[in-house]
């Protein structure tokens, strides 16, 4: 059995990177958990979580990664309309850093030696 590399992205990146993004927003920004919630398309009880690290914890990001994500919180706090295009931006710079392709192998142990995704 094996995991394809987008159900990686749904089961460990989105949830790092919706953690890293509640804290930035609610410590920095100082919004509330309804607010970045709202913004991140979770509840309020799912950003308490994610700041008590109940969610979001089975990996750990880059710090290039974390520092796109205080970029985005930048963007996102000018232009709440841009979240998801935000999120989506984080994603696909994980996939160019690598990152996802990391745990691909990490949670796969050698099954995808014939991945095409240039990770290799």
């Amino acid at each position: 059995m094996y995991n394809l590399p987008q159900e990686i992205q749904v089961w460990y990146i989105i949830p790092a990177i919706r953690k890293e993004l509640a804290k930035v927003l609610t410590k920095k920004h100082k919004l509330t958990y309804e607010k970045a919630g709202a913004l991140l398309g979770v509840s309020k009880a799912a950003v308490s979580q994610y700041l008590k690290s109940k969610r979001g914890t089975a990996i750990t990001l880059p710090p290039e990664v974390k520092r796109e994500i205080e970029k985005s919180a930048e963007v996102i706090i000018k232009d709440e309309k841009k979240a998801v295009k935000e999120i989506m931006r984080l994603l696909e710079f994980v996939k160019k850093t690598k990152c996802s392709c990391k745990l691909c192998r990490k949670f796969n142990r050698g099954i995808l030696n014939q991945c095409s995704g240039g990770c290799n």
